[in-house]
């Protein structure tokens, strides 16, 4: 069992960065591969970047890719989100997740979900 906590979340104005953490307990976090999403109001959990158990693999959401940065210090059990250039359409509740699967592609294949994070990016 991996328990997992998210933050981070906050307001920030259109064009501004903010950076979300997730912070593993339980099992070794390296065993993991690790994934976030993102849920706004009214609309199915959709997925946003994630990382290999090593960290060397990461693929991004096309609406994500060149401002959003997925990261992972297995040292420190935790990882993180870097969003830049946000816009007011990335706002939303901000999910990470573990897959014990080596490179999930789906979000069905994530075994441990965290209670979220919002970010709410302002115009």
């Amino acid at each position: 069992q991996v328990q997992l906590v998210e933050s981070g979340g906050g307001l920030v104005q259109a064009g501004g960065s903010l950076r979300v953490s997730c912070a593993a307990s339980g099992r070794t976090f390296s065993n993991y591969a690790m994934g976030w999403f993102r849920q706004a109001p009214g609309k199915e959990r959709e997925f946003v970047a994630s990382i290999s158990r090593g960290g060397i693999r990461t693929y991004y959401a096309d609406s994500v890719k060149g401002r959003f940065t997925i990261s992972r210090d297995n040292a420190k059990n935790t990882a993180y989100l870097q969003m830049n250039s946000l816009k007011p359409e990335d706002t939303a509740v901000y999910y990470c997740a573990a897959a014990d699967a080596s490179w999930p592609v789906s979000k069905y294949e994530y075994n441990y979900w965290g209670q979220g994070t919002q970010v709410t990016v302002s115009s």
